[in-house]
């Protein structure tokens, strides 16, 4: 088989490996070579007809399309524009199968949550002082040896010249790192004259945290880096604690897409949404973001809301984040990009029906804001846009304690908590095995049931403590949504 169909109402195929012009493909013979994860029109298609994929339009045919061409940019367009109306026409959502099992080796906190490790973060206020918290990280690190599972400083370059709405975005987003379970003490480090004081952020943190964090103002430090590396050590020392045998549903699991290919909304995003069944059947938490790689699939999500009020927050996230583009004079359809077009993707219709499978079949049990924590079991759809480093960060942000990120071009990023790199494909699965965790290709050849069970071993042991590929590399960082002027 070279060639897939996914819904019988499909009038292309995707191409699971590369074909010539001559081959018969489905039936039809092709017209020009189509490479791996492109599509083949699978009949006659007239100018300005809805082309379907995955069972739904992913845009319109620019000219008439004849059976065995090449399906792509130069004959379709997306259809979207900006904001629209929506009507709640709920569904059944669960994926119906048996309640699992598994469980994983995690640290449980004061707060009932649970972490897949038992790390010190060290957070900058303000980027001043980015280069003092990493001095500190790596000293630490280098005195503590395996007390803990690692000592990660995650700096970035905010905290001060930003102003209202901004300003409370990035303190919200170090507010919430500051009380995930995967940190066992976190170490707040600031300069002392910037917008982001630590004692507006320590207010922003819940008291029960408060036991865990220490806080630094190098101005106020005759040697920062020596007072912030005893301050380290005082934390490991109360953060010792063993790891306890807990069910799957204790996990938080962030789904996410980054360098998507053809292949992607087939094999590895379809994998992941088991994944995310799996565990919000059994009452653990999912948080599905990217916000802008919904659009032109957000109906199908706006359907599973658990009620209408899920489904009006649905609808106004959505809505909003197209306000958001339109304000900035730029289409709500900008997307793929070049990487996705090289790798078959031709609209955003056609990325977005890919991506929002990642969440599976689960009920939208709520939807919460940038910066936010999650606090409903079930999936949680995350404020954030579909920057990679953006979105991810906000996941872990939000409570996610496993980051499953599924590509098909590659990525080396790693973020605060494991990152999972789940291939789309074989042939990036074999060319960068440094930077991938798992091949959900082989479910081109092998099934969904076999790759499930695969992968819910290896979230298994990840959860348990072995290391993620971003994490043998050292890839550790977080990124903030800029969204205001800077000073």
């Amino acid at each position: 088989m070279k060639a897939l169909k996914i819904d019988a109402t499909d009038s292309v195929a995707t191409m699971i490996e590369d074909a010539r012009a001559g081959e018969s493909v489905e039936g039809i013979v092709l017209r020009q070579d189509v490479g791996r994860g492109h599509k083949v029109a699978l009949v006659d298609i007239p100018a300005d007809a809805a082309i379907v994929k995955f069972g739904f339009p992913i845009g319109l045919a620019t000219r008439a399309i004849g059976a065995g061409e090449h399906v792509h940019s130069d004959n379709l367009e997306t259809s979207l524009a900006g904001t629209q109306s929506y009507a709640y026409t709920p569904v059944a959502a669960a994926r119906p199968m048996l309640a699992s099992r598994q469980t994983f080796e995690g640290y449980v906190r004061p707060d009932g949550s649970v972490g897949t490790r038992n790390e010190i973060w060290i957070l900058p206020t303000v980027g001043c002082v980015a280069r003092t918290a990493e001095r500190i990280a790596t000293k630490a690190a280098m005195l503590l040896g395996n007390e803990v599972d690692g000592v990660h400083a995650f700096t970035h370059p905010h905290g001060c010249s930003q102003l209202g709405h901004d300003l409370d975005g990035a303190r919200a987003i170090l507010a919430s790192l500051a009380c995930h379970p995967n940190a066992g003490g976190v170490l707040i480090v600031g300069l002392g004259c910037e917008e982001n004081q630590i004692a507006s952020l320590l207010a922003t943190i819940p008291a029960w945290r408060h036991g865990a964090i220490r806080t630094l103002t190098a101005q106020f430090s005759v040697d920062e880096v020596e007072e912030g590396i005893a301050l380290v050590r005082e934390l490991a020392a109360a953060a010792v604690t063993p790891r306890q045998s807990v069910g799957i549903d204790r996990l938080v699991l962030g789904v996410k897409c980054g360098g998507s290919d053809g292949l992607s909304g087939l094999t590895a995003n379809p994998l992941v949404g088991r994944m995310s069944d799996r565990v919000s059947e059994v009452g653990g938490r999912v948080l599905l973001t990217e916000i802008p790689e919904v659009f032109g699939a957000e109906q199908m999500l706006m359907n599973r809301a658990a009620d209408a009020g899920v489904f009006d927050k649905i609808v106004e996230l959505v809505n909003g984040f197209k306000r958001y583009f339109l304000d900035h004079g730029e289409p709500v359809s900008d997307n793929p990009s070049p990487g996705n077009v090289a790798g078959g993707i031709t609209t955003l219709e056609e990325k977005s029906l890919g991506a929002v499978q990642k969440a599976g079949h689960a009920t939208v049990t709520d939807v919460i804001g940038y910066g936010d924590r999650v606090s409903i079991d079930g999936l949680t759809i995350l404020e954030a846009p579909g920057n990679d480093a953006v979105s991810s960060t906000a996941l872990a942000a939000a409570g996610a304690t496993v980051i499953l990120f599924t590509t098909g071009r590659g990525t080396p990023l790693g973020f605060p908590v494991p990152t999972i790199k789940i291939a789309s494909n074989t042939v990036l699965a074999q060319r960068k095995p440094g930077w991938i965790d798992f091949d959900a290709g082989q479910v081109l050849a092998e099934g969904f049931e076999a790759a499930e069970r695969a992968l819910l071993d290896r979230i298994v042991a990840i959860a348990s403590g072995a290391t993620t590929a971003a994490e043998r590399n050292g890839e550790r960082e977080i990124a903030i949504w800029k969204r205001g002027v800077t000073l």
